[in-house]
């Protein structure tokens, strides 16, 4: 039996990482300058870590997916980023955003991960602000802050609904920085297509030239993963089109685990569909559910007006509105977690109180915030949202409420790692939503900054120290090498035999349906046959693009349907991995529902003496089924407890 070594420090929760700082090997700034690390992805996570290992000493190689590192999916994060900081003196504390965290998660995270994160926090938001991120200020001049779902505190810090944004510029300008000082050298407009291993260690990439179509070598004595997260694999989702699994999927194929890939945050703030030639959704942020409140009509009568358009929301009174989270969940109201407020409005709409033409959306009405606070104010904290949704939509907010749907977000899961944030794979880390290691089976809000800044800027110049200090006397490889040579020969080969297919079907065609199967059978609502379906449904689609592909053009220039080819063969394994380790899980936790199990209320049912573990699954190879090992989450210093929004 394999056996997971996740390296947790040993001593008390509060000591984990201050005892592992004081002992962890270094390496000295002459030996630095020998040492070549190779960084994938610039958003947060990517931008933050290759900026930091640069001014360390590091030779830093840095791959970026777009023409700048400025357009990396973390632009778009829109609420805020979490810090203990305590600044509205509401009882705030590390503790207590380490305890809300392991809840919001459901009892699924590694206690010592999220600890560590809580510890951090605070120091990410000194670093930004010395960056000159714009947070928010009250009228004295202290950081503001606003709440959000799963916490009774204030403690998210956010520039109006640009976070993401201003932290990622602030990001950019450490990176480069280093790039100006020669720290750090970017590649834009490549994306890594391969994993080079040389004696069982990660020593390299191929990565593929978006501009030229050339496909090229690259070698380091590590490999640092930082791509993001794998939700376009549902084909409609809140990630960009360019954020894809592919670079992690590589890895997995090479030998690293892949950990609990059925974990997928439905986020509950969404503009819903409107159309079948859509190619992906927007969110509104969950900073809204501070001031706007969530309902639906009460009767169905009224829904079903509403919905035949016989009826506007604003025709409907106060008493005939159904504010079912505030009923619900009065202790959190609109601001329960977002799994919980997915299957909420879910649940709604499928009793047949939906509004909009579908029946899939309910409302999200700030009539009260601006009668409370007055227009102004809500135009000065959510102004810019409101505009993007007037835009979409064509509706004033400001006058109607904004119709919203849950769609498919943030993952979990993703490429395992140990407390140092490296992989199965010696040699190879993995940062920010590329690893699985701090968000368990749901995240909060404004939790995925905090972690990729907090894995970039204060946990991986620490940890990947550790590894390279014995490393220091292997000289710098050749890209001649033999395994070089195995590793871009069989991407030639795979790309020439999709090329060669020469069916019928584009890869979009192929995508959405993917992403029809995905959404109905692995979607916010599991069940045992439906996973079975969907499984099967997956492989013979996986033999219908083997088969039916077409791609225009040649391999060996620019081709976006080409890119885009590449990436759909690993959305196809990446959605029956899914699929099976949603099925292995009989226990619904966080953003794993499984509709077997489930209260009399309908809350989610864990089985902590089953499933109290990560999932890591080991890639056997192609057309054979991955073995799954587990890594038990043994709590020491949590009580595990059956979540209550309630009271």
């Amino acid at each position: 039996m394999t056996t997971i070594n996740s390296k947790i420090p040993e001593g008390q929760l509060a000591e984990k990482w201050s005892n592992y700082k004081a002992h962890q090997k270094l390496v000295n700034p002459a030996n630095k300058r020998r040492l070549d690390i190779i960084v994938v992805g610039t958003g947060l996570a990517g931008a933050s870590a290759a900026a930091s290992l640069g001014e360390m000493g590091f030779k830093v190689l840095n791959f970026c997916i777009q023409d700048s590192p400025r357009r990396a999916h973390s632009i778009a994060a829109q609420g805020g980023i979490n810090a203990a900081k305590n600044y509205q003196n509401d009882g705030d504390s590390v503790y207590r955003l380490f305890y809300d965290t392991i809840k919001g998660g459901d009892y699924r995270a590694r206690e010592s991960n999220v600890h560590r994160l809580a510890e951090v926090s605070n120091s990410i938001i000194d670093q930004c602000v010395a960056q000159g991120v714009p947070f928010a200020r009250e009228y004295g001049g202290l950081l503001d802050n606003r709440s959000f779902g799963g916490a009774q505190v204030s403690r998210t810090f956010y520039a109006r609904g640009q976070t993401g944004q201003q932290l990622l510029l602030g990001a950019y300008s450490a990176l480069s920085r280093a790039v100006n000082k020669k720290q750090v050298k970017l590649y834009t407009r490549y994306e890594m297509v391969d994993l080079v291993i040389i004696d069982e260690r990660a020593r390299g990439i191929i990565a593929r030239n978006l501009v030229t179509g050339k496909l090229e070598r690259f070698a380091a004595h590590a490999v640092v993963i930082c791509t993001g997260g794998y939700g376009n694999t549902f084909f409609l989702s809140t990630n960009a089109m360019a954020s894809n699994g592919s670079a992690a999927l590589q890895c997995y194929r090479k030998g690293a685990y892949f950990a609990n890939p059925c974990m997928a945050q439905i986020h509950p703030t969404c503009i819903p569909v409107h159309g079948e030639f859509q190619s992906k959704l927007t969110l509104m942020s969950e900073s809204l559910r501070n001031d706007g409140r969530i309902w639906v009509p009460k009767k169905l009568e009224d829904a079903k007006a509403i919905r035949e358009g016989k009826l506007n929301p604003t025709d409907i009174k106060e008493g005939d509105r159904d504010y079912y989270l505030e009923r619900r969940y009065p202790a959190f109201g609109n601001l329960v977690p977002r799994d919980v407020a997915s299957r909420a409005a879910k649940e709604r709409c499928d009793a047949g109180f939906g509004v909009g033409n579908t029946g899939l959306a309910v409302y999200l009405d700030f009539a009260d915030a601006i009668n409370r606070l007055g227009k102004k104010v809500v135009e000065e904290k959510y102004g810019n949202l409101f505009q993007m949704y007037e835009k979409i939509v064509d509706d004033n907010p400001y006058e109607t409420p904004m119709m919203i749907y849950p769609a498919i977000h943030y993952t979990m899961g993703g490429i395992w790692v140990d407390y140092e944030l490296m992989t199965s794979i010696p040699g190879l880390f993995a940062a920010g939503e590329a690893n699985f290691s701090d968000h368990g089976a749901n995240r909060l809000g404004a939790s995925a900054l905090m972690q990729g800044l907090a894995d970039g800027y204060f946990v991986l110049p620490y940890t990947i120290q550790n590894y390279l200090s014995d490393q220091i006397g292997v000289p710098r490889f050749s890209t001649d090498s033999p395994e070089f040579e195995a590793a871009e020969k069989a991407v030639s080969d795979k790309l020439t035999r999709l090329m060669n297919i020469k069916g019928k079907h584009s890869v979009d065609s192929i995508h959405k349906k993917l992403g029809h199967i995905m959404w109905d059978y692995v979607g916010m609502a599991r069940d045992a046959e439906g996973l079975k379906t969907a499984i099967g449904k997956i492989e013979e689609l996986k033999k219908d693009f083997w088969t039916n592909l077409r791609i225009p053009g040649n391999k060996d220039d620019q081709n976006v349907e080409l890119e885009k080819a590449l990436r759909l063969a690993d959305f196809i394994e990446m959605g029956e991995l899914m699929a099976r380790d949603a099925l292995n899980r009989n226990e619904s936790c966080g953003g794993h529902f499984r509709v077997e199990y489930q209260t009399p209320e309908g809350e989610a049912l864990r089985d902590d003496e089953h499933y109290s573990y990560v999932s890591c699954w080991e890639y056997q190879g192609e057309n054979k089924a991955p073995v799954m090992y587990k890594e038990p989450l043994d709590y020491e210093f949590v009580k595990r407890q059956t979540r209550n929004y309630k009271s």
